[in-house]
């Protein structure tokens, strides 16, 4: 009961702090999520750590790091709703946090489920079939055995129902819809339909944005529409609104999740939280590359092991297996991507020529973000931290954002507030002012010898007419005579 009236004192703060842990099908708290859930069976690392051997790794206060693994897990058909067999699906999102004390930080590594990852107990050479095969402990073993061995110490496993729940519990979270969604995905029964532009998605919404993948990024945009979510949550939870929703939150949460963390681990954690900031918060994606269909006949994502052995050092402090892999690129060899989002179609390429004149040689120009932003990102595509910051330095703009939301093809990616426009001293195009019609009116003397200059014209055909007629030879005497006597006079 102690326990219990310590987590709803921690009110705001407690959800906020949980909000980092969980994902299902996108996220879920871990606080909330997993406080009052009893202790789950031993998992253990490449290495043959077990829980046991980890205990003093959480108590009511984290005295070391640690690593959680977060799985939200597929819907499994025909599987009783609230039965343990609703986490035996295919891992829809996997996430590997560290949580450190010591700089107190959150990192967070976003692992896509098409991963390729050849195992001895997988069957199929897909990181999101671990779960299906060998349950929490043959998953983190494939996650410690892709990052240089890094040891998994807890994990989180999420059903999909938890994150429609505790959006609707929350009231719904604010995102921005880059793009008209819609289709039916039958297997997962789901409806997708979503319009553009700014929205409140209630729980049913936020797992369609989420699920959504009929785009040109897959399933790495999920991963990114993913980590978009989990701001939102985050920042939602914040909210003082949400305060009176913290008991029927650990109610509700306690059916969706399964863990091996114990209560007063879970409460370590939130202890932990309490004082965290958004800028203690870092995610990134696994690094790579779509594989081509002349690779292999499944699709995959094929990860870029040299960026896997620097995050893995950042993130995690875990050493590559080869020293030489975590030389820093230099600016030349920096893959750099301009996403214009100030409104102003000239800033890419102003910004393109001072990046060029500074020694960034690969910058190329991406499609422009549809929502008008005020301040530029410097956005961490591939987990190069220490680049960003450099970057920034030497442009005198942009904030990092640590989070994999930009290019897929880049190192890092700059999205181009207005900001930027003052920077660059961007020229306002001239302003076409529509010139006054002026009627010509005639005046009163040109007037008058128009209407003489049209009398003589007439007068000149009327005579030529007449000279053209059969004339009498008494008439024509007659002419001859008037034009002597004028000579005379």
């Amino acid at each position: 009961m102690n326990e219990l009236r310590f987590l709803l004192a921690a009110g705001k703060s407690l959800l906020w702090a949980a909000a980092f842990v969980a994902i299902a099908s996108v996220s879920a708290t871990l606080g909330v999520a997993v406080a009052l859930l009893t202790p789950m069976p031993q998992v253990a690392d490449e290495r043959g750590k077990t829980e046991n051997e980890n205990q003093d790794l959480l108590q009511y206060r984290l005295a070391h790091p640690v690593n959680i693994l977060v799985m939200g897990i597929d819907r499994v058909p025909d599987a009783a709703e609230n039965s343990p067999e609703i986490f035996n699906g295919n891992s829809d999102t996997m996430l590997l946090l560290r949580l450190d004390p010591k700089n107190r930080s959150v990192k967070m590594l976003s692992i896509p489920r098409d991963t390729r990852v050849v195992f001895p107990k997988l069957t199929l050479a897909k990181i999101n079939q671990a779960n299906v095969e060998g349950g929490p402990v043959l998953a983190a073993r494939v996650v410690s055995h892709i990052l240089n061995r890094v040891s998994v110490d807890r994990y989180v496993r999420v059903s999909t129902g938890a994150f429609r729940e505790l959006v609707n519990q929350v009231g719904g979270i604010d995102v921005f819809v880059p793009q008209r969604m819609k289709y039916v995905d039958n297997t997962q029964k789901l409806n997708i339909d979503l319009q553009p532009g700014w929205q409140t998605l209630n729980g049913d919404q936020a797992e369609q944005f989420a699920r959504f993948r009929r785009d040109e990024n897959g399933d790495i945009g999920r991963v990114q529409r993913q980590q978009i979510l989990l701001k939102a949550l985050r920042e939602k939870l914040q909210t003082p609104a949400v305060l009176p929703q913290v008991p029927q939150l650990v109610r509700v949460m306690q059916q969706y999740v399964d863990t091996n963390l114990s209560l007063p681990e879970t409460l370590a954690v939130v202890s932990f939280g309490l004082n965290l900031e958004p800028k203690d918060f870092q995610m990134v994606m696994l690094p790579g590359r779509f594989s081509s269909p002349d690779e292999y006949k499944a699709s995959y994502w094929i990860m870029n092991r040299r960026a896997r052995d620097r995050i893995a050092q950042e993130y995690f402090q875990q050493k590559p297996l080869r020293a030489s892999s975590l030389i820093q690129p230099s600016r030349s060899e920096l893959q750099i991507a301009l996403q214009n989002a100030s409104g102003e179609p000239q800033l890419p390429e102003l910004v393109n020529r001072d990046l060029r004149k500074k020694g960034f040689e690969n910058v190329y120009i991406v499609k422009d973000w549809p929502e008008k932003r005020q301040q530029t990102e410097i956005i961490v595509e591939q987990g190069d931290s220490k680049a960003a910051i450099a970057l920034s330095q030497s442009l005198g703009l942009g904030k990092v954002e640590s989070a994999s939301t930009g290019d897929i093809g880049s190192d890092l990616t700059i999205r181009l507030g207005t900001d930027g426009i003052a920077k660059y001293k961007v020229p306002a195009p001239p302003v076409k002012t529509k010139q006054p019609q002026v009627q010509k009116v005639k005046s009163k003397r040109i007037y008058n010898l128009d209407r003489s200059k049209k009398r003589v014209v007439k007068a000149q055909k009327n005579r030529k007419r007449a000279s053209s007629l059969p004339q009498s030879r008494a008439e024509v005497l007659r002419r001859q005579k008037d034009k002597q006597v004028r000579r005379k006079i």
